[in-house]
């Protein structure tokens, strides 16, 4: 799996590079400075996973991750050293599926890397089909748009996410869209749970709360209580 880091800092660069290859040995990182060397490597890779800072030189990361939606199925994750609903606000608009902070510690950068780590043992097919999911859960995703997508049958495209992932489309998509929602009702508290519902994909907001509370076994206005305490 190919891995982009972008930040203007070398020393932040090599670590982050470090940590990774020890972890994940396997994996090849490729390191940007700026968001010019970042897009050449995006326009010569197939990048599945990317970490922007924030704060870089001439265009920032918000912006960078904006430019690389246009380009790159990637998925994004900011690193910033500011722990701040504003900048989190932003990202999410972009779809950026997660943020660390800096310095980034390795429990926080591992702990976003695992959700990749299966992956790596799929078929190029899941990978594809998964990556999509990833990207469009706030639509209305079907086999049938996967399948298309990929050029396979759905019936074949069904019987075998069964057998790489271990549950079926459908559940797949839900958890995602129910694991993308904890995160959207903590990183934006002012969010009405309507919003959170439509924003992650939910047909509607009683179907919502009704997967979530057997998820979690609260509702998603005591869950937010329960994590943030307001």
């Amino acid at each position: 799996m190919n891995i982009l880091l972008v930040d203007d800092e070398p020393l932040e660069l090599e670590q982050m590079e470090y940590l990774i290859n020890r972890n994940f040995p396997m994996w090849d990182v490729f390191k940007a400075q700026d968001a010019s060397q970042a897009m050449k490597i995006l326009n010569h890779y197939d990048i599945f996973l990317a970490f922007l800072d924030i704060q870089l030189p001439g265009k920032t990361g918000l912006e960078l991750a904006k430019d690389m939606k246009a380009i790159s199925d990637a998925d994004i994750v900011m690193v910033t050293a500011y722990q701040s609903f504003e900048y989190a606000h932003s990202a999410i608009r972009l779809g950026v599926v997660d943020y660390i902070t800096k310095p980034v510690i390795e429990e926080d950068l591992v702990k976003v890397l695992n959700n990749y780590s299966q992956l790596t043992h799929y078929s190029h097919q899941i990978q594809e089909s998964i990556k999509l999911i990833h990207q469009n859960y706030e639509e209305k995703i079907t086999l049938n748009y996967l399948a298309l997508k990929i050029h396979i049958n759905p019936a074949y495209l069904s019987r075998k996410f069964q057998e790489e992932v271990g549950v079926g489309f459908a559940e797949y998509v839900n958890n995602y869209r129910l694991m993308m929602a904890k995160k959207m009702l903590l990183d934006r508290p002012e969010a009405r749970i309507g919003e959170v519902s439509e924003k992650c994909g939910f047909n509607s907001q009683h179907y919502f709360s009704q997967m979530f509370r057997k998820e979690t076994g609260l509702s998603p206005r005591d869950y937010r209580l329960k994590e943030t305490g307001h």
